[in-house]
């Protein structure tokens, strides 16, 4: 073809122009001086279609040497070595189309339909190797990434750990079977630090990739060369998704998932998210900024293309827990998930300009706000309304309270989250205190309910005595959890002192519960007589043998009693001691004489005042214990 164009337009053409116009000239049968003006007009033309006939020929041998290249590598493609492996053919190539490329911009080919058409023929068959090479390109140098690679990304900074002695993990009709001595132990995700460049695709593929998109798009095949970018990359992060424990769930399969289970999959949820954004699309932006850098349509439609699978997969996750049914268990990560993604909210708006994308990452990022202010607002309903009628076998401290108390510590690690959702929430009281935040108010509120809860469950004990020990035992456990964690900040010093006021009532209460009975057996009313001397002998055996009676019927059972606070423990025990050894060493000092010298006296005088100051030692230890078959040491 290319023989018979350039013969066509050889040597002869130039005379058969001129021999043609003069003839014309000739029929037209003008004066002599106007033919030979007309013929000097056509002689200057002759110079110009001489210079036009070398053009074409120079552009007919220049679409020769192209198409030569781009057919030889088409016609034996299957064959031929790869892109990369033959760096100067793939040079030589480039050239070929960068030929044709020029030749059809030139004017010139716009009068030669054939010319335009064979350069039109050679391009088609170009970008489809083009679009080929492109292909294996990116699929042979997408870097493998692993687990380790993509986790190793994050610089853990702030993980946060709180010690605690019930899980909470558990629904409130549980709790009086809560084992509330098994650790437990909430981390927060760990903060992004700088080092966040991770290669996706191999940098020496890089400007190869970059030259045949160049050429793709100056061919108008900018479509077809992002489409292929996009389909490779975007399955490529699919599959970092899967490394990264991401499954692809729909909501109806999130909802059926198991608490534990989901838990697991929501914190890899909240780690994906912040590689997903900050390391993937971000590398994934600055390749597609790079590749396509001569075209901005290009880098924008094939950047939003690769991250919308992706991103969509992970807020699909996000919008099925968002709409699961709440219990109070999901709070933190739920808080978790949402500060997670606000986080990376801004910068995914500033690369993926998709605005349903984007209105999907706002509106996930809301569904979360609403689930974690509906679970603590669950939390707190369940708070109010437990009710189980189950006491604590020995006056303990109460799994609600363990759970509350741990829970809210948990809680202000969240509380500038919190904060922001919960303001101007329509649950808030318009006439709380400006000068507190939501969440302090909030949590004001919700140890006031635990306090009034608990009140409520002393009342299950029959033994008054036990009712305050065990109101004694939560209410200082209460407080040692604020003074012991930021809660103090929030409830405030005024707060603990007042609750420290009440474990001293509940104290003075206690005492006077458990010891008035004993106690009164010590009083010199009713004995008889007008001096110890002739106090009526039966009285003071009744009154001692009384008196044993009451002392080892409450050791018996306040051994039982469980005070796990070394300190108030002591401090009880010092109480006692006050109130009973000095009254029982005061009465044996007096009438103790009178019994003595009696026959069976350690029938009713079993006991010293330092025997009784030792079992005293016995007290609140969780141990029942008896005294009945003891008798009065020597």
């Amino acid at each position: 073809m290319a023989t018979t164009t350039t013969t066509s337009l050889g040597g002869g053409a130039d005379d058969r122009v001129m021999a043609t116009a003069q003839q014309i000239v000739k029929s037209l049968n003008t004066p002599k001086n106007v033919r030979e003006d007309m013929l000097l007009i056509f002689s200057s033309f002759d110079n110009r279609l001489s210079n036009i006939t070398d053009l074409i020929k120079e552009e007919s041998s220049r679409l020769d040497a192209a198409e030569k290249v781009i057919f030889r590598w088409d016609s034996s493609h299957h064959s031929a070595p790869s892109w990369e492996d033959a760096p100067e053919e793939a040079a030589q190539y480039l050239t070929a189309v960068d030929e044709i490329l020029d030749l059809l911009d030139d004017l010139s080919l716009r009068s030669d339909n054939e010319t335009v058409e064979r350069a039109e023929t050679a391009v088609q068959v170009a970008m489809s190797r083009l679009e080929e090479e492109f292909r294996h390109l990116l699929i042979r140098n997408t870097v493998p990434l692993d687990a380790e690679r993509l986790y190793g990304s994050i610089r853990r900074v702030s993980l946060s750990f709180v010690s605690t002695e019930g899980e909470i993990d558990g629904e409130f009709g549980s709790f009086g079977e809560v084992d509330s001595e098994s650790p437990y132990f909430h981390e927060r995700g760990g903060s992004l630090g700088d080092d966040l460049c991770v290669d996706l695709i191999n940098s020496e593929a890089l400007e190869d990739l970059k030259v045949i998109a160049e050429r793709m798009i100056r061919s108008g095949y900018e479509k077809e060369c992002v489409q292929v970018y996009s389909n490779v990359r975007r399955d490529a992060l699919d599959e970092c998704l899967v490394i990264l424990g991401v499954e692809k769930l729909s909501i109806e399969e999130v909802q059926k998932i198991d608490w534990r289970t989901l838990d697991e999959k929501m914190k890899k949820w909240i780690q994906a998210v912040k590689i997903g954004v900050r390391v993937l699309l971000t590398g994934e932006k600055r390749l597609c900024d790079h590749i396509f850098s001569g075209s901005d349509s290009a880098k924008e439609i094939c950047f939003n293309e690769t991250a919308k699978g992706c991103v969509m997969q992970l807020l699909n996750f996000g919008e099925a827990v968002a709409i699961a049914r709440r219990s109070s268990e999901k709070l933190f990560r739920i808080l978790d998930m949402y500060d997670a993604l606000a986080d990376v909210l801004l910068d995914l708006q500033a690369m993926v300009t998709d605005e349903f994308v984007c209105s999907e990452a706002k509106g996930v990022l809301a569904g979360l706000g609403d689930a974690a202010k509906g679970t603590f607002a669950e939390f707190e309903n369940a708070v109010r309304s437990e009710t189980s009628k189950k006491p604590m076998l020995n006056g303990e401290i109460h799994p609600l309270t363990r759970y509350v108390m741990n829970y809210v510590k948990l809680v202000v690690d969240y509380s500038g989250t919190l904060n922001s959702l919960l303001e101007n929430y329509e649950g808030e009281s318009k006439d709380d205190e400006e000068s507190t935040t939501p969440i302090a108010r909030r949590l004001l509120a919700l140890l006031s309910t635990l306090e009034s809860n608990l009140e409520e469950k002393s009342r299950l004990y029959d033994d008054a005595a036990m009712q305050y020990i065990f109101l004694i035992n939560n209410i200082l456990y209460i407080v040692q959890k604020v003074k012991d964690s930021e809660l103090i900040k929030l409830v405030g010093d005024q707060w603990v002192r007042k609750r420290r006021g009440q474990i001293r009532q509940y104290a003075t209460a206690y005492l006077r519960a458990a010891w008035t009975k004993a106690l009164s057996c010590l009083k010199d009313e009713g004995i008889g007589g007008s001096s110890s001397n002739n106090a009526s002998k039966v009285a003071l055996k009744d009154r001692f043998k009384n008196f044993n009676a009451h002392f080892e019927e409450i050791y018996r059972i306040q051994t039982g009693w469980k005070v796990p606070d070394p300190q108030l423990r002591e401090e009880l025990r010092i109480s006692i001691s006050e109130k009973v050894i000095p009254a029982y060493r005061a009465f044996l000092g007096r009438f103790g004489n009178q019994l003595e010298s009696g026959r069976h006296a350690g029938k009713y005088i079993k006991y010293t005042a330092e025997d009784l100051e030792n079992y005293l030692l016995d007290l609140f230890e969780g141990t029942p214990l008896v005294l009945h078959h003891l008798r009065r040491k020597s």
